[in-house]
């Protein structure tokens, strides 16, 4: 279970990538010119962007179900799109800065991960819907790196690695970072952990999209939509141990 104190460390951690990637964007615009220049659209270039954009749909559908209200959602879904990884690093300091964890058998990630408000107010009602999308989204990603290995070779060649895709690669991975510290909380010890990051770091949003879909299909139509994001093997075992479950119906946060 992580410490409290480890809620001021992923801030200050987020916080430093947050700011790297905006002096990256700018000092790349500085010396590089505009990022939108047909020049700079190789097929590998192309194949990153979407592969950073279907982790970004993950993302931003994590910060759907977490808003309280649409005007919130529409606000951080539009700055994902705009401005990637920085985006996602201010918003998890955002919410990093509103937990208040209400008791001590209560793993502080369990409330960045949880939505605000009544956790029954939220059903895993689009369970078949989310299976249907991310496996089509893994499966198009998979189709487009054969594609474009067939067509345009490998991707680890030194011409490619242009200002502007060496700042999309630093954007795309400070995304996988991001879900990699929410399968890190989710799996129930460090090999599986392992092994998923790996894949993660190795195929992007293919593993991204893998491992949505084979947490979708541990749930019921039943169920909360928090049984996908918190790990509730280790809850179900403390319960059983006599120790309260850190999962509880009322989120403490900060006003």
């Amino acid at each position: 279970m992580a410490a409290a104190g480890s809620i001021g460390v992923y801030k200050v951690v987020f916080a430093a990538l947050g700011v790297l990637m905006v002096g990256t964007l700018v000092y790349t615009t500085v010396t590089d010119g505009s990022p939108f220049r047909p020049e700079l659209l190789t097929p590998w270039m192309v194949a990153t962007l979407i592969d950073f954009y279907v982790n970004v749909i993950a993302i931003l559908t994590w910060v759907v179900y977490k808003e309280v209200n649409w005007i919130n959602s529409i606000f951080w879904v539009v700055l994902l799109f705009c401005f990637g990884g920085s985006a996602t690093c201010a918003y998890l300091v955002v919410k990093l800065s509103e937990i208040k964890p209400s008791g001590p058998f209560q793993d502080p990630l369990d409330l960045l991960f949880l939505r605000q408000g009544n956790l029954s107010q939220r059903k895993s009602s689009f369970v078949i819907t989310g299976r249907i999308i991310f496996s089509i989204l893994g499966a198009m990603m998979a189709a487009i790196v054969i594609y474009t290995v067939i067509t345009d070779g490998l991707p680890f060649r030194k011409e490619l690695l242009t200002p502007w895709m060496a700042a999309t690669l630093l954007d795309f991975y400070i995304n996988v970072f991001a879900i990699s510290v929410w399968v890190a909380h989710k799996e129930s010890n460090w090999i599986s952990t392992a092994i998923w990051i790996c894949l993660l770091i190795c195929f992007g949003s293919i593993t991204t999209c893998g491992y949505i879909v084979v947490q979708l299909f541990q749930v019921s139509y039943q169920d909360p939509i928090y049984h996908v994001l918190l790990n509730l093997h280790n809850k179900s075992l403390n319960t059983e141990q006599g120790r309260p479950p850190s999962i509880i119906p009322s989120i403490s946060v900060k006003a």
